[in-house]
């Protein structure tokens, strides 16, 4: 029987792609609700295997899975991810704390 749940284990690290096509990069981890028990957004790890790793909110509403692909599409550019909050690999930043606002629609709001 074909469903649309998957374990958060099997989200973790499958590639995303922006409206142009463009691989982003990967989900690193899921932002879950405590309250209401809903993913709220997903941290997309950008960069390359010698590169410095950067860590971009995109809300979950915001993915579409494309079966075809078996990979994740945002309408957003790496362009649009860098206008907004992001993380370099070890950085210290609060994932839980939405009090920021940012323009981008895709982005997390409070």
């Amino acid at each position: 029987m074909h469903h649309t749940l998957v374990p958060s284990d099997r989200v973790e690290h499958v590639c995303v792609f922006g409206r142009d096509g463009t691989k982003l990069g990967s989900i690193e981890r899921l932002m879950l609700d405590k309250v209401s028990g809903t993913v709220a957004y997903a941290i997309i790890k950008t960069g390359g295997v010698l590169s410095t790793h950067h860590h971009y909110p995109v809300r979950w509403a915001a993915l579409r899975f494309d079966p075809v692909r078996q990979a994740f599409e945002a309408e957003v550019t790496l362009e649009d991810l860098r206008a907004g909050p992001s993380e370099f690999d070890g950085d210290e930043f609060d994932w839980g704390d939405r009090s920021q606002l940012y323009t981008h629609p895709n982005y997390w709001a409070v």
